[in-house]
């Protein structure tokens, strides 16, 4: 074995030779240790009642002598205890927007305006913003976008953002127009992020712009028709939850996208893309407002789709809706 490779789970070397000592030498007495380890007695005892703490050593129960815990029960909770402490590593780090904004402050940036409404100016600050909130989102990102295609150059920059929000784990629901699926590239990229975890819906008639970050900062254009002359950035205010209520009306209204053949959803086993959503939530999430949540939807759109799910099959409930599913081999 390597040098010192416990490191990882947060034990020197001098510990882990002092561990090792013990799984060679269960049940012995700690007294002379330190002669073997060629160190003093109040080192020895220091670093063997850490190792206690840790889980890795424990007194007998004559209180003389110490035994070894077993390798994999000891290590297993070293384990846990560390990927616990990179968790919360992890969500510092992911919390830590306001060292941007300091430095942003630094740099000579405008103070945002009171009552949570930050003015954005120009294109690239926009899009430098744009970078910072996606980079930073964790749980959720709502958009709808009236574009009628999307430019190689903007594919090219958005691509590596979705695909690194969807990987984490983070929610896209996304409106575009109908117009934009008739640019090969476009629809293609679009369906592509479906593939990958998207919820994308198509409108024919929106003008609408707009973004929200975790339902807490919302991005509107001053000017839909012209997004070079600026935008609004709403933090934590009643203006993001009315942003937020104005998607979920377009969203509501909004059509699933379509498949790639043209086809309004069914593929090959007589499924859409989301009804097979809809019958894995339906399957493994017990309420229906936890469905709902999983898919993106409200309550009652969910419902409807669980409707023509159990239409779609034939079945008289849910409960033989899965059944039948399995049997057909949709799950």
């Amino acid at each position: 074995m390597g040098e010192n490779e416990m490191a990882v789970f947060g034990v020197s070397g001098a510990e882990e030779e002092i561990y090792r000592h013990f799984l060679r030498n269960p049940s012995t007495a700690a007294d002379d240790l330190h002669l073997l380890l060629h160190t003093e007695p109040g080192q020895a005892r220091v670093r063997i009642d850490r190792l206690r703490e840790l889980g890795l050593l424990r007194v007998e129960d004559d209180g003389r002598r110490i035994a070894p815990e077993d390798p994999e029960t000891a290590l297993s909770r070293l384990i846990d205890l560390r990927l616990h402490a990179l968790h919360q590593e992890l969500q510092r780090v992911t919390r830590s927007r306001h060292v941007i904004d300091g430095l942003r402050a630094e740099q000579g940036a405008r103070t945002p305006p009171p009552q949570g409404i930050e003015q954005l100016e120009g294109l690239a600050q926009i899009r430098n913003r744009i970078d910072d909130l996606a980079f930073f989102a964790r749980d959720e990102i709502l958009s709808v976008e009236p574009y009628t295609r999307l430019s190689p150059e903007n594919i090219a920059r958005s691509r590596p953002l979705d695909l690194r929000c969807l990987r984490r784990g983070v929610k896209i629901r996304n409106v575009v127009s109908a117009v934009a699926l008739q640019d090969p590239p476009t629809a293609a990229y679009l369906r592509e992020l479906s593939e990958h975890g998207a919820c994308i819906r198509v409108t024919a008639d929106t003008t609408e712009r707009l973004l929200v970050y975790d339902r807490r900062a919302a991005l509107v254009p001053l000017d839909p028709r012209d997004t070079s002359r600026g935008a609004l950035l709403a933090h934590r205010s009643g203006l993001v939850s009315n942003i937020i209520a104005l998607f979920e009306r377009i969203w509501d209204q909004a059509h699933e996208l379509p498949t790639a053949d043209g086809g309004g959803g069914p593929a090959r086993d007589g499924l859409s893309a989301m009804g097979r959503r809809v019958l894995v939530a339906m399957c493994t999430v017990g309420k229906d407002e936890a469905g709902a949540r999983e898919l993106g939807v409200s309550v009652r759109t969910y419902r409807r789709h669980v409707a023509e799910l159990m239409q779609t099959l034939g079945a008289a409930s849910r409960a033989q809706a899965a059944l039948l599913a399995r049997e057909r081999g949709w799950i």
